[in-house]
């Protein structure tokens, strides 16, 4: 199956959170790879450049999505922990995860460099990160793969950092799970233009 690469307009607009994704054999780790290059444009303060990711694919992705699992049942009531599964299951069920972190030990680096902006360093860093996020998004998107932003962060990072031998430096901001789309998404509702952007 080909995919026709979309433009930038497109993608914004036709943009959504795809929760129901399945593996195909056109998601690559070579597709991938691609993605996230271009997404690495992403812009971030200082250019510090403080994030990182971690793909996990194939094996890998599944036995993300069974330690969070496992990490919710002793969390979730048990009246409530079959649609915890269920909804876990439509992120196993696709191509790849993608584990999004900041490193720590760069804006600490940054606050040594720059002691004027210290207190800036660690906000400016997850405005990199959403950037980041939102570009891969988009590039994802433009490719036709679906994906949705996932937050299952703190209960999980020691036994991510543990399982895939992550620096502790690695601080975890969020998770990619992307594929096939396997579901049609919602309508999205918007507030009224005016009330959100004002010109003078």
């Amino acid at each position: 199956m080909s995919v026709a690469t979309t433009n930038l307009k497109d993608a914004i607009i036709n943009r959504r959170s795809i929760r129901k994704v399945k593996k195909n054999e056109w998601i690559t780790k070579e597709r991938i790879n691609e993605v996230l290059k271009t997404a690495l444009h992403a812009p971030s303060s200082f250019n510090m450049q403080s994030g990182r990711m971690v793909v996990l694919m194939n094996a890998e992705h599944e036995k993300f999505w069974d330690i969070v699992k496992e990490t919710l049942r002793a969390r979730v009531p048990a009246e409530n922990f079959e649609a915890t599964v269920e909804r876990l299951q439509g992120f196993r069920d696709g191509a790849g995860t993608i584990l999004f972190f900041e490193n720590q030990e760069t804006v600490q680096q940054m606050q040594e460099k720059a002691p004027l902006y210290k207190e800036q360093f660690p906000y400016w860093s997850h405005q990199g990160s959403a950037m980041l996020q939102y570009a891969v998004w988009m590039s994802l998107a433009a490719e036709g793969i679906g994906a949705s932003l996932q937050h299952y962060n703190p209960i999980v990072d020691e036994e991510v950092k543990n399982t895939w031998n992550i620096s502790p430096q690695w601080s975890l901001v969020a998770q990619m799970p992307f594929g096939e789309p396997n579901e049609q998404a919602g309508e999205r509702t918007f507030l009224p233009f005016e009330d959100v952007v004002k010109f003078y």
